[in-house]
Parts: structure tokens; C-alpha cells; sequence
């Protein structure tokens, strides 16, 4: 009985083991860049090829194939405004259209300028939230301070993990939950990068009536992206402001709950705004919303 007992404990500790390694490592090495890739600015478009794959000219890049477009679209409404005259229908007045080629054609070309400026702006109200958070509470408002508030609460003894325990399935859904947020908003800021290089498009799109409604798409997806990077921050400001305690059951499923909060960030800008899905279970059919 006792050789049983003995073996059902070698067990036990070594999962636990396995496990504690597990979530050590993950969160010593994964969760140090969560961050990173979710607290944005105008850093992220400071690469060489990604300035080459935009176009550091009107000759190169995606501005190219942006000011050919242009030409395609001047003839498409030379030959619209002529079709007009002759099926005796209205049409955009020629002095409209230029005007509006003229200032989306200038917008098209110093895109690359406008969304840095953009995702700056975006910063800088988050970096405002953090820096008001972290003088109310003297903690840092990131990932990385949750993190370790997480791993010297959430456990009985902080030299151990048991799986087993309610302490040991928290943590577990912790981290795990934490993962999730890593894979979302890693592809959060791979969609970011892609609605900056569609950016010459979206203004090129304004110049006529019947492809302006590309332009709101496309303002929609980026504007809902950037805006979880302000949920989110409000989701931390709001668990560093309570007082949580390794002895309380309730604070600790609190903790879960803001995790989930910040999983669900996405959902709730799309529930509220529309735009792109950062969910990787997310359905195709779902994928955007407007």
C-alpha cells in the first residue's frame, strides 16, 4: 500500500514539476516581449525594408503602384464623364474631382507620414494612462509587473506549484490565458503593419464616390486595432488600483477575470466599432466586422 502511495506521489511531483518548469519558462522568456508588441508607436515602421517594401519615393515600392493607379483613376472618370453625356446621367463635376485628386493624391503620398503620426497619437494616451497609474499605485502599468504580481499571489508557496490544487489551476489558466493574449496581439501588430502599406490605397480611394467606401474599411480596421491598445491599458489601471492578497480566493479569481477582460478587448472594439478580428479561433466568415 505504502509502495502505491509512494509511487502516486513520484507522480504527482513530477507533473508538478513539468509544469512549474513549463510556466517558468514561458514566463521568464515569452511574456517579456508581451509589451513589446502591444504598447506601439511609430517604432514598428522604422525598418529598412519595410520603408523599402512601402516606397521611400514615388518611383519605388507600394507609392508606385499607388501613383500608376492614380493615372488609371483620372481615365476612368474622363471616360465616366463622357459615358454621362451620352446615357444623359449625372456625374461628379471635373473641378470637384481635381480638387479632390489634388489633396488625396498629396494625403496618398505622405500616407506613410499620417499613419506614423497616427499611431504616435495613440502612444502618447497610453503612455498618459500608464504615467497616471503608475503615480497613483508606484507600479509600473505593464504586462510584466502583472506578471510578477501574478506569480507571488497566485500560489501557496512560491517555491511550488501543485497542478493539483485551486492555486495550481488558477496559475494554469493564467498562463495559459497570458499565452493566448501573446499569439493575439502579435497578430494584432502584423495587421497593423499591413493596413500602414494599404495606407496609399485607403486615400487614393477618397478621390471618387464609388471607392471612398474602401477608405472607411480601411480607417475602421486600424482605428479598432490601435483603440485595444487603450482598453487595454485601462484593463491594467484598473487591477494594479485593487488590493489583492495570496489569501484571498476572491482576488485571485478578480485575476482571471481581467485576463479575460483583456482577451475579450478585441471583441468588445468590435462589438463597439467594427473592424478586424485579432482572435486566432476566430471563424473566416467572421473575420471582419463593420
Amino acid at each position: 500500500m505504502e509502495t502505491t502511495t509512494d509511487i502516486t506521489q513520484i507522480i504527482i511531483n513530477t507533473i508538478n514539476t513539468i509544469f512549474e518548469t513549463l510556466f517558468s519558462s514561458v514566463d521568464n522568456s515569452l511574456y517579456s516581449v508581451l509589451d513589446d508588441i502591444t504598447f506601439i508607436n511609430s517604432d514598428i515602421l522604422t525598418d529598412k525594408n519595410f520603408e523599402n517594401i512601402f516606397g521611400t519615393s514615388t518611383s519605388n515600392g507600394i507609392l508606385l503602384i499607388a501613383n500608376s493607379l492614380l493615372l488609371g483613376f483620372i481615365i476612368y472618370f474622363a471616360v465616366k464623364y463622357l459615358l454621362s453625356f451620352m446615357v444623359y446621367s449625372q456625374s461628379e463635376r471635373p473641378a470637384s474631382f481635381l480638387f479632390k485628386l489634388v489633396i488625396f493624391g498629396i494625403c496618398m503620398n505622405c500616407s506613410f507620414f499620417i499613419v506614423k503620426l497616427i499611431l504616435d497619437l495613440n502612444f502618447n494616451i497610453t503612455s498618459a494612462l500608464q504615467s497616471m497609474g503608475e503615480q497613483l499605485f508606484n507600479k509600473k502599468i505593464c504586462f510584466s509587473e502583472l506578471i510578477n504580481i501574478i506569480n507571488s499571489n497566485i500560489s501557496i508557496d512560491t517555491s511550488s506549484l501543485n497542478i493539483f490544487s485551486i492555486d495550481g489551476l488558477i496559475k494554469s489558466t493564467l498562463s495559459l490565458s497570458l499565452l493566448t493574449l501573446v499569439f493575439s496581439y502579435s497578430f494584432r501588430y502584423v495587421m497593423i503593419k499591413i493596413l500602414v502599406l494599404l495606407s496609399p490605397f485607403a486615400f487614393l480611394c477618397l478621390t471618387t464616390e464609388s471607392t471612398k467606401s474602401f477608405f472607411k474599411v480601411w480607417f475602421r480596421n486600424l482605428f479598432s486595432l490601435l483603440f485595444i491598445q487603450v482598453i487595454v491599458t485601462l484593463v491594467l489601471l484598473l487591477l494594479f488600483s485593487m488590493d489583492f492578497s495570496s489569501t484571498n480566493l476572491f482576488s485571485k479569481f478578480i485575476y482571471i477575470g481581467g485576463i479575460y477582460a483583456l482577451i475579450k478587448s478585441n471583441s468588445f472594439v468590435r462589438e463597439f466599432i467594427g473592424g478586424v478580428s485579432t482572435n486566432i479561433t476566430q471563424p473566416v466568415k467572421n473575420f471582419f466586422k463593420t
